[in-house]
């Protein structure tokens, strides 16, 4: 895996320091070609694997790159499931039903809503979540998918609700179906690295803030560097930057003296602060 990946929040109006830049960013990026700009700039940088959600207007450039394969052969995606408000948008217009109809697969629809209508009538579960995954799944045909993620508002859920079991049929179905790793992204991964461990799967990819500040990371600095040293599994930094609060020099040398980190995942919106990330962490890992 490689050791910088492209985040999507910049994209989508995210931003956890300011309202104001978040909505700078949001305006700027309304349409899909300012998006696509970014992520060929990012490229071009040799920054060449995207990890993004699965809003809807990623599909669009996803059909972009699909479409263009030639032109970008070493571009990756790591999508990020479920993109929560994207199903409440659906249910609010077309029910339950109707919004899982509404994402499935191009291939095999009738047996996938099959399975879905079978699922809400016998509380199936591994028969649900496996038929949402794939449906999540439809905007990325052909492309190249090696990491497969469940988003934080999905996990962190499991994780207090102690629905363990759904973990290991997220990374069992991403294991044999698209021959993927399965990656959990958590806001807690003091909480989540134990759990995962002892439901034996096999050094997972958990994605959680890891930055010198303990922005946004519970139960501090110390707690996170302890579950970094003591559990089996591969870390990606996040928000390392703490939105900006950190100086980057500053932000990625920490972040890279960390114990077992795996890879960072950082949003940018200019070829500069892409190049100028890329080469802080060619500068500081390659120590």
């Amino acid at each position: 895996m490689d050791k910088l990946l492209f985040g999507d929040n910049q994209f989508f109006g995210v931003n956890h320091m300011s309202e104001e830049k978040a909505r700078q960013q949001q305006i700027r990026f309304q349409r899909d070609d300012a998006v696509i700009d970014v992520l060929v700039e990012a490229y071009e940088e040799r920054v060449t694997t995207f990890m993004c959600t699965t809003h809807e207007r990623i599909g669009n450039v996803a059909s972009y790159f699909r479409e263009n394969m030639d032109q970008y052969p070493d571009l990756t995606f790591f999508p990020g499931m479920p993109y929560a408000h994207k199903y409440a948008n659906a249910v609010t217009t077309d029910g339950m039903l109707g919004a899982l109809g509404k994402f499935l697969p191009s291939s095999g629809r009738v047996d996938a809503a099959m399975r879905g209508a079978s699922s809400l009538m016998s509380k199936d579960i591994t028969a649900m979540v496996t038929m949402l995954i794939d449906a999540e799944m439809k905007m990325f045909e052909g492309l190249s998918t090696p990491v497969i993620w469940l988003q934080n508002v999905v996990a962190d859920l499991l994780l207090g609700l102690g629905f363990d079991e759904a973990f290991t049929i997220f990374a069992d179905h991403v294991r044999s179906k698209y021959n993927a790793e399965p990656g959990f992204i958590t806001m807690n991964l003091p909480m989540l690295a134990p759990v995962l461990e002892r439901l034996s799967i096999p050094s997972p990819l958990i994605c959680s803030n890891i930055n010198k500040l303990g922005f946004r990371m519970p139960g501090g600095i110390g707690q996170y560097q302890r579950t970094l040293e003591s559990h089996d599994f591969r870390p990606v930094a996040m928000s390392v930057y703490a939105s900006g609060a950190i100086p980057p020099d500053e932000a990625i040398q920490w972040v890279c003296e960390q114990p077992n980190i795996e890879s960072i995942v950082f949003g940018a919106s200019s070829r500069r602060n892409i190049r100028g990330t890329k080469e802080l962490v060619d500068k500081y890992w390659s120590e």
